[in-house]
């Protein structure tokens, strides 16, 4: 559940100009830079490893973007990039580091923040769905855990640093753009003219996040820092099942869809991450590290997250914040669909369709990256 904290009226006398961004050109950092920038409020330092990239040259159009190109494994970069901003975002791309190496990171990525001087700090977050379960390994997910426990870190360090940098811990989840796109653990097929998702999610629900509303709640976070300072903004657009995902691609496109629940031996011989599954999940990370997860054993434990109902949202709160939210799955595939057309990619049916994929078709990064990108 999000969780509010006390207001900071050492806060709340701030205001947040200069933002650096650790993750701007993932599938997540996309909608946030746009969101920060719309107004030209905010302007914003984006770091990359490539700032000749198509998603970097297509930042830098929005205006009110720079760039400041290296690694976030870099000291000197970390306090270069955050020499001269007031506010940070940042989200570690875990699939490029591992967990280990990202918890270590993302630590120093606060202290060092704090120590150049920031006011504001956002951390993007997953849920800590090894602590929600109460422990129980079945459930760990070590690119969910990475992040976690750095959050709740981060909001432990607040309780004492909350007047020198406010924080805030924006948690998210899996996009619901992951369910039309290739290199995704819930990349439909085409069987027989019918879209499948074949996947071990039983009777259980994924609280599925809209990339669009990831730059609202964001920008959220940094417009209002005196009620943001501590707390942990938990997104989604509602728990969905996929038999209700399938019947509203089905609703929306005229074409029809299906839900298969699949057991775990199938899905990984056979489903989407197959060809993968027994090499790091992060694919920078030490294969012989024992703390390293293979593909399998990470998603694993994430299916057994969202069949089991280990995480939960706050709707009512997130309704107050975000007046014009996406609700549901149907809502998202009607933009979708027509954002599609609008953009020359087609309808969501003709984007489905494996011979229509294009390079630029999928969503996360590390799969456009083809799992190579420099740490």
């Amino acid at each position: 559940m999000t969780s509010q904290p006390q207001q900071s009226a050492a806060t709340s006398s701030h205001a947040t100009s200069n933002i650096f961004v650790i993750g701007g050109t993932g599938a997540q950092g996309i909608p946030i830079v746009s969101a920060l920038v719309a107004d030209k409020k905010y302007t914003v330092r984006v770091l990359s490893r490539d700032s000749t990239s198509p998603r970097a040259k297509a930042l830098f159009e929005l205006g009110n973007v720079s760039f400041l190109e290296g690694s976030f494994a870099d000291e000197a970069i970390l306090r270069e990039g955050f020499r001269g901003c007031d506010g940070a975002f940042v989200n570690i791309d875990g699939f490029n580091t591992g967990e280990k190496t990202e918890t270590y990171w993302a630590i120093r990525s606060y202290e060092i923040a704090i120590e150049e001087g920031i006011q504001f700090f956002v951390y993007g977050n997953l849920d800590y769905v090894l602590k929600k379960s109460g422990y129980d390994s079945r459930f760990r997910t070590g690119h969910y855990d990475g992040k976690g426990r750095v959050g709740e870190w981060i909001l432990f360090q607040n309780q004492v640093n909350r007047d020198r940098m406010g924080a805030a811990v924006f948690t998210s989840g899996p996009y619901i753009e992951m369910v039309i796109s290739p290199g995704t653990p819930m990349t439909p097929t085409v069987e027989d003219g019918v879209v499948t998702w074949r996947v071990p999610l039983g009777e259980g629900a994924i609280p599925h996040v809209a990339l669009e509303d990831c730059g609202y709640y964001v920008r959220w976070l940094f417009d209002h820092p005196e009620r943001a300072n501590g707390m942990d903004l938990e997104v989604a657009i509602e728990h969905v099942t996929y038999a209700n995902l399938a019947a509203a691609f089905e609703k929306v496109t005229g074409h029809p869809a299906q839900y298969i629940d699949t057991n775990l031996d199938t899905y990984w011989r056979k489903g989407p991450l197959s060809s993968r599954a027994d090499v790091p999940a992060g694919y920078n990370a030490d294969p012989n590290d024992k703390s390293t997860m293979s593909v399998r054993d990470n998603f694993t434990g994430f299916w057994n997250v969202w069949k089991h109902g280990i995480v939960e949202r706050d709707y009512a709160f997130l309704d107050e914040i975000h007046h014009n939210r996406i609700n549901t799955a149907e809502e998202w595939f009607r933009r979708e669909d027509q954002l599609g057309r609008e953009l020359g990619k087609g309808s969501l049916w003709e984007r489905v369709q494996p011979e229509n994929w294009r390079p630029d078709s999928p969503i996360l990064k590390g799969t456009a990256d083809r799992r190579q990108g420099k740490l």
